[in-house]
């Protein structure tokens, strides 16, 4: 590491981190309190506001397996923490610690949501006709473009591109 670069990058990390937390936090607690579980709001022909409960992980997997299912998720989601720090800590390029500080506030949202509720609260649900999309939140979107963002500017930056 050169300079100032990881100083930088920790700034980033966090500023982001937090922003991508407080959203998250917040947009989930709005949905607690004015939706009840399970509840749909029809927001246009293709976008609902929902209230669903996920206790497992992306796309419904690891629904099963109570008290095992939510260790093996919180701990992954420690797990993840520590990489995402570990790879801010090397990385010299702030564009790969923007994607990477998504990925940690997108991780800590959803394991706020783990350890207070034990399943992970989402309420965008987008739909073509009959076709659905696994309902998602705020966290599942940063985690998304985190990782989206990072791959990228890793790739191209390591291939001079």
């Amino acid at each position: 590491m050169h300079g100032g670069a990881p100083i930088k990058n920790l700034r980033l990390l966090v500023i982001t981190a937090l922003a991508v937390l407080v959203i998250d936090q917040v947009s989930k607690l709005v949905v607690i309190h004015y939706l009840g579980e399970g509840e749909v709001v029809e927001v246009a022909g293709f976008f609902d506001l929902v209230h669903f409960r996920n206790p497992g992980a992306a796309f419904g997997i690891f629904n099963e397996g109570g008290i095992a299912r939510r260790i093996f998720l919180v701990a992954t989601s420690v797990a993840a923490l520590a990489v995402i720090f570990f790879l801010l800590r090397e990385t010299k390029d702030s564009l790969v610690a923007l994607g990477l500080s998504l990925v940690a506030g997108g991780a800590a949202g959803n394991l706020i949501d783990r350890v207070r509720f034990g399943s992970v609260v989402d309420f965008l649900y987008f739909h073509a006709g009959p076709y659905y999309w696994p309902a998602f939140n705020i966290a599942d979107s940063a985690i998304t473009v985190g990782v989206g963002l990072s791959a990228v500017f890793y790739y191209f930056r390591r291939h001079g591109r």
